[in-house]
């Protein structure tokens, strides 16, 4: 018995591949706000994060910003043993130098899409928005803002952390936010489980 098979009968498996997240954790390390609280949420949140990185290659980073300067504490990574190291010291206190924070997560989301273009890049900035240390001339409001847009123009997706009393915000973070283009939550209970479940739902 003869059979006609025409090129529309033919199937073939087509294997579809998950992109990989870069969840890039920027915090603000200063004495501006309840550090102790804020760095444990953190922490948690990046560990719960790469103990499922494997079924997706996600990695994770943290951006600590204090004093006059920003620090890349944790680059990019999908290992549970490097980041316990590097998140055992983390730098606390003095000023807040917010550009510098967001400047560093720019040059990182740049040089990762360089290295890896497949990758889906994610900011999660916790702050209360109040920057006050410029890297320039300008206003640290301003360049923070400047800043931000470059971070917008690049393409990154991003969450903004409100950390400010909701009794003295002033409207700072959400200012931030709305040039980021992202949105801007309040975390009445700042754990990392409610900061995990927040990125996590970020990243679906």
């Amino acid at each position: 018995m003869a059979y006609s098979i025409q090129r529309q009968d033919l199937q073939r498996k087509v294997r579809v591949r998950k992109s990989a997240n870069l969840v890039l954790f920027v915090v603000d390390a200063s004495w501006s706000m309840a550090v102790a609280e804020r760095m444990n949420a953190t922490k948690g949140a990046i560990m719960s994060l790469l103990t499922d990185a494997y079924q997706r290659r996600d990695r994770v980073g943290l951006i600590v910003f204090q004093k006059d300067r920003a620090q890349l504490v944790l680059p990019p990574t999908n290992s549970v043993t490097l980041a316990k190291k590097a998140l055992a010291d983390i730098p606390v206190g003095g000023k807040t130098p917010l550009s510098a924070g967001l400047l560093l997560a720019h040059e990182v989301f740049l040089r990762e899409h360089t290295s890896h273009p497949d990758v889906m890049p994610l900011m999660i900035l916790l702050t209360d928005g109040a920057g006050n240390v410029s890297m320039s001339d300008l206003p640290p409001q301003e360049e923070a803002h400047r800043i931000a847009d470059l971070i917008k123009k690049a393409g990154v997706r991003n969450v903004t952390i409100n950390m400010e009393h909701t009794a003295f915000d002033q409207g700072l973070a959400q200012q931030l936010a709305d040039r980021l283009d992202g949105p801007c939550y309040t975390l009445s209970d700042l754990k990392a489980s409610v900061l995990y479940e927040t990125v996590r739902q970020e990243m679906e």
